[in-house]
């Protein structure tokens, strides 16, 4: 992955990130919060030999001094020393305890030995500190005397008394917060990639390009006021979803010169896309031109565009087909928008068949006849086939996709369906794309038989 891939990775997935960095800042701060003060005292024991007779007498003795002083340090863990250490200062401890409160180093290419204590209080760990380095000292000096000699050719002398030192050596907050930060970010970018690569839903036009051999005519933007205001006649005309809308348009007319298509389905893979938004901002889009533009209510399941533009949707497409009314007296205008609308009537018992009906077809050619053009929303591909079927009567389809909803599975299945029936894919939307860290949203959406429930 290149830093630049890696960048938007971040920028995709940075609730992730920002999410383990305070978890770990929080849990840091929490334990750091929780950890009883440490102070430390530290003393040092100088390890010679004795030197007496010749040179080469005192030589061997300093190779015996350099030799022995890393084991000499061990002793300060010894269980003698330690239980000297405690009756010297009357502890109540164990040595185990007492060897937890003390380390013991050599000071590398010499022969010193450093002792450190640590605890609670800055005055029991100089204490501490001092009785070790003196029992240690003392304690060098008795083992290596010579059986039925009274000196020893080891001299061990403390030249750094234990040392009072008033500041907690530990915990550090500023450190351990430094480096929670780091590993919280180390560990939100690890899982962010983890996610991105598990992840197989749409989330960038490149997605759709890489799935689908069709063209993504536009990306429509979340804006906050769109479940209260979701058409273009109610927004900002300098707002993006308007441009949005302008930029699908304006794809739309261009994408073949020649044959400009004149009727179309707007449908998607599963439901809650946003298709009934796309194609009535579509129809209106198209009519602000100067177009005749028919808007027609296809999705004879679960109907939504006429609560969306508030008109009749008890008259349409069904009374149509079955000659209930006609078709001229069917059609209603809406006033704020200029489209013309044909709702989807009362829902039958076979939607399908209806649709797949020869006066269907012929009640499709007539409206691109009568308009310049004719945008019908219809049903999500996968639940049912009835999108398919209109999208093979019309000049194509414009398939609407979710960002960070819609699978690319669910795309790659939606268009074999459209191509199944020698449906002509026109182009992809991707809608609801987040602005830079914003957060998607999206319409409820129940599929299959029963009341409205929300819009879509």
């Amino acid at each position: 992955m290149e830093f630049r891939e890696l960048l938007r990775m971040v920028q995709r997935r940075w609730l992730t990130v920002v999410v383990f960095f305070l978890l770990a800042l929080i849990g840091t701060g929490v334990v750091t919060y929780a950890m009883t003060p440490k102070y430390e005292s530290t003393a040092r024991i100088y390890v010679t030999a004795e030197v007496s007779g010749d040179i080469s007498a005192a030589s061997a003795a300093n190779y015996l001094a350099i030799q022995r002083v890393q084991s000499y340090a061990e002793l300060a863990h010894s269980r003698e020393v330690l239980q000297r250490v405690i009756s010297r200062l009357k502890l109540d401890t164990s040595p185990a305890a007492l060897d937890a409160k003390i380390s013991s180093r050599v000071t590398d290419l010499t022969v010193i030995i450093e002792i450190t204590a640590r605890d609670p209080s800055a005055a029991q760990a100089q204490e501490i500190a001092k009785a070790e380095s003196e029992v240690l000292a003392e304690y060098l000096t008795e083992i290596e005397t010579p059986f039925g000699k009274t000196s020893s050719p080891i001299k061990a002398t403390i030249v750094d008394p234990a040392s009072y030192n008033g500041e907690q050596v530990s915990p550090q907050p500023v450190l351990n917060l430094l480096i929670a930060a780091i590993i919280g970010l180390v560990l939100g970018i690890g899982m962010a990639l983890v996610r991105d690569l598990l992840d197989q839903t749409v989330s960038s036009t490149e997605d759709v390009e890489k799935t689908l051999d069709t063209p993504v005519l536009a990306t429509i933007q979340y804006e906050s006021d769109v479940p209260k205001h979701p058409l273009l006649t109610e927004a900002a005309s300098h707002s993006s979803r308007v441009e949005a809308f302008r930029l699908l348009r304006t794809n739309l007319q261009f994408l073949d010169i020649d044959t400009r298509p004149r009727s179309l389905v707007i449908t998607s893979a599963i439901p809650s896309e946003g298709k009934t938004s796309t194609a009535t901002n579509l129809a209106i889009a198209l009519a602000q031109t100067g177009l005749r533009v028919l808007l027609v209510d296809g999705d004879l399941r679960r109907p939504k565009v006429a609560s969306l533009l508030g008109l009749e949707r008890s008259v349409g497409l069904t009374t149509v087909l079955v000659g209930r009314s006609e078709l001229q007296d069917s059609i209603q205008k809406h006033t704020d928008s200029g489209i013309f609308f044909l709702a989807s009537g009362p829902i039958p018992p076979n939607p399908t068949e209806v649709l797949q009906s020869r006066a269907a077809q012929e009640l499709f050619d007539r409206v691109s006849q009568m308009f310049d053009m004719v945008i019908i929303d219809g049903p999500p591909l996968l639940p049912v086939s009835d999108a398919a079927i209109m999208a093979r009567d019309v000049d194509g389809a414009i398939l609407v996709v979710r960002h960070g909803k819609t699978t690319k599975d669910q795309l790659r299945q939606a268009a074999l369906r459209l191509a199944q029936v020698d449906a002509n894919l026109l182009g992809v939307t991707v809608n609801m794309t987040p602005k830079r860290g914003g957060k998607s949203y999206g319409y409820g959406y129940g599929y299959g038989y029963g009341p409205e429930k929300q819009k879509s």
